[in-house]
């Protein structure tokens, strides 16, 4: 008869290690299905904790929805602290409320991620992953090997693709500008014009004039992009390519473009924005992740790891950046003082000026 060793409690942990990791996607298909449905906003709507069976009634549904697969999802979404469970002391059927993280989940908040989740697990963004390791081996760019073109290009030719990226986009914009508004205000008091380079659809650059009125603001875009924005009072919208020249004002906004893109389209980026600021002497204010040593991570630690991997998926050989990184960038691209400024979300102010 076979002895059979007795796993060890460290081999036991080291396996749900792999475990986790292997089934990372299901937390991440479980809060697509939950912000596809609805539960957030259906709860939110009541006023108050629900039972499963007034939840399923109101979901929008063609059929009766199945209430067995509903309770799989909402335990899985329970257990991630996303969704609370409470079991009444009269022996009532349970209810599910809503948690601080949820309401993150909410359509049309001020603060939603709602469409951020909707864009990065469409299938169109999740192709990408599955050729991390022939990046590796062969080099490349992971989107254009899923889809024969890069990111860009994908989204000038296809109008849905381009709607559900911008809609992500503006999604996590507000709520960093809103950061940016409040913990860097004073850095915007000298600034007459300023130039928000790959500014989307002008949502960031209107909240900016709105709370300094004083700024004449360029949102400076992709032509396609910029035929998709609203008009906003105070904000003028130009189409063009920042590789080939920049709007000249006294500031430029560069708020979450250079991580998409190689050290060498960088630098080609910050000369045509020193070349913008030069004749008045201006700066740049950068809004990107600096990656820090494992110590100082802070509560967004793994995201930040994960925007990391993000870009190597999804961009033109971008990437995060730490301190030492982003201090050999600009100082090749001609800016020889920089501060960074925390504020309170996943990306830092990185204040810098030319030589």
């Amino acid at each position: 008869m076979e002895h059979t060793q007795t796993l060890s409690q460290e081999s036991l942990k080291s396996q749900a290690v792999i475990w986790d990791g292997l089934f990372g996607f299901v937390d991440s298909m479980a809060l697509k299905s939950a912000v596809e449905l609805r539960i957030a906003d259906v709860i939110h709507s009541h006023g108050r904790p629900i039972t499963l069976s007034q939840l399923a009634a109101s979901l929008e549904s063609p059929t009766s929805p199945d209430i067995p697969y509903l309770f799989r999802i909402m335990r899985s979404l329970v257990r991630k602290e996303i969704f609370t469970l409470h079991h009444p002391s009269d022996g009532g059927d349970a209810l599910y409320g809503l948690t601080e993280a949820s309401k993150w989940l909410l359509h049309g908040s001020q603060f939603s991620l709602a469409p951020m989740v909707m864009m990065e697990n469409h299938p169109w963004q999740l192709a990408p992953w599955h050729y991390l390791s022939a990046c590796v081996r062969e080099g490349g760019i992971a989107f254009e090997k899923a889809h024969g073109c890069e990111m860009w290009d994908f989204a000038s030719k296809n109008a849905a693709f381009n709607k559900i990226f911008n809609d992500a986009l503006a999604c996590t914009s507000e709520f960093i500008t809103e950061a940016l508004l409040r913990e860097y205000r004073e850095g915007f008091t000298n600034i007459e014009t300023l130039v928000d380079v790959g500014g989307g659809t002008g949502g960031a650059m209107a909240e900016i004039v709105k709370s300094h009125p004083h700024i004449k603001g360029i949102n400076f875009d992709l032509p396609h992009v910029i035929a998709a924005a609203d008009e906003y009072p105070g904000v003028t919208h130009v189409g063009g390519d920042m590789f080939q020249s920049i709007p000249a004002a006294d500031a430029i906004l560069l708020k979450c473009v250079l991580h998409d893109w190689s050290d060498e389209h960088c630098m080609k980026i910050l000369q045509n924005c020193k070349r913008a600021v030069a004749e008045k002497k201006g700066k740049i204010v950068i809004v990107e992740i600096v990656l820090e040593e494992e110590d100082d991570c802070g509560v967004f630690g793994n995201t930040k790891m994960a925007y990391d991997l993000l870009m190597m998926a999804h961009t033109t050989g971008g990437k995060e950046r730490s301190e030492a990184e982003w201090c050999t960038l600009l100082k090749e691209a001609g800016f020889g003082r920089y501060n960074i400024i925390k504020i309170p979300t996943i990306p830092s102010v990185i204040e810098a000026f030319p030589f």
